[in-house]
């Protein structure tokens, strides 16, 4: 009877090569526009074969990303930016989403397990960056992201395993794995 009380599962989920929102950005610190190399990336772990997750953007990505509306043009963009344009067949940009997170579910275990009511406690922190580069050199690059997250999420389904079963079955396979 105790189990049906309270339950803590702990879950962890950790992308990201680096141990806090700190470390990330202190190596992305490290890359210089116009100096930094593709081969210095690579030395710095910020490479798609090697940083999980990277979404590789192309010029065109690029401007739309940065000139979304007509309003926006190329001399409002950052020299990096228009170089790239410029020499559109030799730009590559590379959009990291790192994150290392940690949820933790709380509450009624009964409840929880047939998806009655959920409620999740997620900690840890994201970091963004984007590098542009033209002709194996970096020359633009941009970070940010979230240093802390601490959030309280909480689901209600009233009709519980009856209101989503495809989700029941999905999450009995990830309690399995863990």
């Amino acid at each position: 009877m105790a189990a049906a009380k309270c339950c803590r599962w702990p879950k962890t989920r950790s992308e990201a090569p680096w141990p806090s929102f700190a470390a990330s950005k202190a190596v992305f610190d490290r890359v210089v526009p116009y100096q930094t190399t593709s081969e210095d990336l690579r030395g710095l772990i910020i490479d798609p074969a090697i940083t999980p997750s990277p979404q590789i953007l192309t010029c065109p990505d690029i401007v739309s990303l940065f000139m979304p509306n007509s309003s926006f043009s190329l001399k409002d963009m950052d020299r990096g930016l228009r170089d790239c344009v410029a020499d559109s067949s030799k730009c590559l940009a590379y959009q990291f989403r790192l994150e290392r997170m940690e949820a933790r579910r709380q509450g009624n275990f009964i409840l929880d397990v047939l998806s009655f009511v959920r409620r999740t406690h997620q900690t840890g922190w994201r970091f963004n960056a984007l590098v542009v580069i033209v002709d194996d050199v970096v020359v633009y690059k941009l970070c940010g992201g979230t240093p802390r997250v601490d959030e309280h999420l909480y689901r209600r389904n009233p009709l519980g395993p009856l209101q989503e079963p495809a989700e029941m079955v999905r999450d009995a396979g990830v309690i399995s794995i863990l």
